[in-house]
C-alpha cells in the first residue's frame, strides 16, 4: 500500500475539484492505496456535492490516519472567491502544502500530489516562493533540484525554473549545467528505472547560436559541459530547439534538458496538456502535481478535467515503487 497526500491547492481555482474527481475515478476501481486530502471543510463539501461525488470518507486530524483508503485533514473554513487570487487563497494553498509535509515528515505518508497554487494568491499573502519546486527545495534544504516533467511522449527538465527571460543568459554557467546533466542521470535510473538513459540538451539561441554567430552560451558553455560528461553519460546537444521538435528528434532521447521554461512547456503541453505531470528531482520527498494551472476562468463550474492530476497519482505511485525497487537491488547485490 501506498500513501499519498494530496494539497487542495488554490482554493478559487480548479485544484479542489480536479482533486475530488480524481479521488472518485481511484476510489471506484480496485484501489488497495491510501489517499489523505488536506483541505478547508467548506470548500470540500462544496466540490463533493458539485461533482456529485459518491467515494466514502473519514474525517480525522493530523496526528493519526485510519486505514479507510481516503481520509480527511481538514483546515479551518476560508472565504472563497472563484476564479480570483486572494490572500486567504495564498494563505489556505500554503497551510495545505505545509501540513502535508507534516504527515510526510512524520511518516503518516509516503508522496505528495500538489494541486495548482498562483504565485500571485502566494504574493498577496506574503509568501516569497515563485513555486512549489522552490518551496518543498528549502523544506529540505537542498540546493541541487529541478523541475522535470513527465509523459509516455516526452520527459523533461528545466536549466533554469521561473525566471525572466532577461535574466535567462546570465544563469546558463557550466557547472549548473553539469551539476543539471548528474542529476538527470540519477533520477531516472533510480526514478524512472531506465538503466542508460540517453539525454539530450537544448541550445539557448536560435539555431543553437550557428556557431557563435547568434551568441555565444553554446560554444562557450553548452558544449562544454556536454563533452566533459560523455564519458560517463550518454549524453548529446547542444540541439537547434525548434529542428529538435519539429524532427521529433525527442523520440530517441529517455530526457530532455532546456534551457528555460517555455522552451520545453509549449512543446510538452501541446503534447500532453491533459496528461502531462511535473516532478521535483533531486528531493528526498515524492512530488507530482499536475502540468496545468489553476485555471481560474472555470473555476467552481465544474468543467475541469482531470486527467493531469489523475496521472500525477500513477506517478507518484510508480516513483516510490521504484525508489522501494531499487533500495532493495542495492542492499542484494
Amino acid at each position: 500500500m501506498t500513501r499519498i497526500v494530496f494539497t487542495c491547492g488554490d482554493v478559487n481555482g480548479i485544484g479542489p475539484e480536479i482533486a475530488l474527481k480524481a479521488f472518485n475515478k481511484i476510489l471506484k476501481s480496485k484501489n488497495t492505496n491510501q489517499i489523505i486530502f488536506v483541505c478547508p471543510k467548506n470548500v470540500f463539501e462544496y466540490y463533493y456535492k458539485l461533482t456529485a461525488a459518491t467515494f466514502k470518507f473519514q474525517i480525522l486530524d493530523s496526528r493519526s490516519i485510519s486505514n479507510l483508503h481516503l481520509n480527511l485533514v481538514f483546515l479551518s473554513d476560508t472565504k472563497i472567491k472563484y476564479g480570483y487570487p486572494t490572500k486567504s487563497s495564498g494563505k489556505t494553498a500554503f497551510q495545505s502544502i505545509m501540513k502535508s509535509l507534516n504527515l510526510i515528515d512524520n511518516n503518516l505518508a509516503d508522496a505528495l500530489v500538489t494541486s495548482p497554487i498562483s504565485k500571485e494568491a502566494f504574493s498577496l499573502a506574503g509568501l516569497d516562493f515563485p513555486g512549489h519546486t522552490e518551496l518543498l527545495a528549502q523544506h529540505e534544504n537542498k540546493n541541487n533540484f529541478m523541475m522535470l516533467f513527465l509523459s509516455n511522449k516526452i520527459n523533461a527538465g528545466l536549466l533554469t525554473i521561473h525566471s525572466p527571460i532577461s535574466k535567462i543568459s546570465r544563469l546558463i554557467k557550466k557547472d549548473k549545467i553539469i551539476k543539471a546533466i548528474e542529476l538527470i542521470n540519477l533520477t531516472v535510473r533510480k526514478d524512472l528505472m531506465i538503466e542508460n538513459p540517453k539525454i539530450a540538451v537544448l541550445g539557448l539561441n536560435p539555431h543553437a547560436g550557428e556557431n557563435g554567430l547568434i551568441g555565444n552560451e553554446e560554444t562557450e558553455i553548452i558544449a562544454p559541459a556536454i563533452k566533459s560528461l560523455q564519458k560517463q553519460f550518454d549524453v548529446s546537444g547542444p540541439f537547434v530547439p525548434d529542428a529538435f521538435w519539429g524532427n521529433k528528434t525527442y523520440k530517441k532521447f529517455d530526457m530532455i534538458l532546456g534551457m528555460y521554461h517555455d522552451q520545453i512547456l509549449i512543446p510538452f503541453k501541446l503534447l500532453n496538456f491533459n496528461n502531462g505531470v511535473n516532478f521535483t528531482a533531486g528531493l528526498k520527498l515524492i512530488r507530482t502535481s499536475p502540468d496545468h494551472g489553476t485555471a481560474y476562468d472555470i473555476a467552481g463550474l465544474n468543467k475541469a478535467d482531470e486527467s493531469s492530476i489523475f496521472q500525477s497519482y500513477k506517478y507518484a505511485i510508480k516513483i516510490f515503487q521504484n525508489r522501494n525497487r531499487s533500495i532493495a537491488e542495492s542492499k542484494s547485490n
